[in-house]
């Protein structure tokens, strides 16, 4: 195991190249130098590297590199790209790692530069003799935005393996369970006029406050429809995040625009519930002349769940002491699940520091970190009977 100040210099090193994830092109950067600085590490371990452009996106790329042969085994993954960040708020350069009061603190330190460079640790040494299944690490671009470096994984049909285990921030707790995401703008299309009489137009905002009707009543449908215990908010929450529309009070408003989130729960496709959305505020409207235009903000996320009776999500709670759970925030492990991978997230750093200035991961949650993958890598990689 390295010692404190190798493990220090090794997570400064990725966390000192920026590599921010925006839909805002100016904020937005490459992660290659991140993609880059961590093949130099593997390839000093003894993986085999392969750095994958992504399609269509320049500037970002993913990173598989493997250990071992053969079929099976075990993935450690994690996104390289963060969050934008103001840097007026930060005590400390985001860029630099600074240790203070037992926290390192820089951008990405737990939210998950931290937990990548704990992975190359925990490989270190290995003898791919040793190695009755392959071990990998795969790293990947724009998880904070649009998930294209996932996406296209299952494009890929890559990486083929039985297990992986995604590093997101949960203080070390395995979680098999997460809501999937999904944004929806619905914009209703009317006829403007001179407000002094409605017969002159179509009022697009009478026709959304139907719509807005309609969804309030199948956000209720759906609460009680759905349930899963496994979530500490154990429905489905469809939220009416934004409406705009008009222009002048005495001109009869000609369009009117809803944006919305809905939360699903595993077992809710998000394409069915695009189309029921739909379908919905379309009733609304029938029969008053008015016209629906409906589009996704973003592909979305889908929800997560591995199995409880899984022997991935078996052997992390025995190893960390804790109950597997769930968490709120959506992660890449859909996509590794879409390629037949049993899937658990599981990572040092916590929830509440990630995406907020002074991001930190705690200096004690290192160490049990390098040793949790270790065991993992021996039960799934090494032992004859995992």
């Amino acid at each position: 195991m390295a010692t404190h100040a190798q493990r220090l210099e090794r997570i400064a090193r990725l966390v000192s190249q920026p590599s921010v994830s925006s839909a805002v092109a100016e904020l937005d950067n490459s992660n290659l130098p991140v993609i880059h600085a961590l093949a130099e590490l593997l390839e000093d371990a003894g993986f085999a590297v392969e750095v994958l452009p992504l399609p269509g996106v320049p500037g970002k790329a993913n990173l598989l590199a493997s250990l071992g042969r053969g079929s099976g085994g075990l993935v450690l993954a994690g996104h390289t790209d963060t969050v934008p960040y103001d840097h007026a708020l930060w005590q400390s350069d985001p860029f630099k790692l600074t240790e203070r009061d037992g926290k390192l603190h820089a951008l990405g330190a737990a939210d998950m530069k931290g937990f990548l460079a704990l992975a190359v640790e925990a490989a270190e040494g290995i003898d791919p003799d040793r190695l009755r299944a392959p071990l990998l690490l795969l790293a990947t671009a724009d998880e904070e935005t649009s998930m294209d470096g996932a996406r296209v994984l299952v494009s890929w049909q890559r990486p083929k393996a039985r297990h992986a285990i995604i590093g997101e921030p949960t203080d070390m707790r395995p979680v098999r369970a997460h809501k999937g995401i999904m944004m929806e703008r619905l914009r209703v299309i009317g006829r403007s006029g001179h407000s002094s009489d409605p017969n002159l137009g179509n009022n697009a905002l009478d026709g959304m406050s139907r719509v807005l009707t309609a969804l309030i009543g199948l956000r209720e449908e759906l609460s009680a429809r759905y349930t899963n215990p496994l979530f500490a908010l154990p429905s489905p929450t469809l939220n009416l995040g934004r409406i705009q529309g008009g222009d002048s009070p005495n001109r009869i408003c000609g369009e009117c625009e809803l944006d919305l989130d809905l939360r699903v729960l595993p077992g809710m496709g998000l394409e069915e519930m695009r189309a029921l959305i739909r379908a919905r505020a379309e009733q609304a409207l029938a029969g008053s002349g008015l016209t629906l235009e409906a589009r996704a903000l973003f592909e979305g996320v889908p929800a997560f769940e591995l199995a409880g009776e899984s022997e991935l999500l078996r052997g992390a709670e025995a190893l960390t002491g804790e109950a597997a759970g769930s968490v709120a925030f959506g992660t890449e492990a859909p996509f590794l699940a879409a390629l037949g991978t049993e899937t658990l997230i599981c990572g040092p750093g916590g929830i509440e520091q990630a995406h907020r200035p002074d991001e930190y991961v705690r200096c004690d949650r290192l160490a049990p970190t390098v040793s949790f993958l270790q065991r993992m890598v021996e039960r799934f990689c090494i032992s004859p009977n995992p």
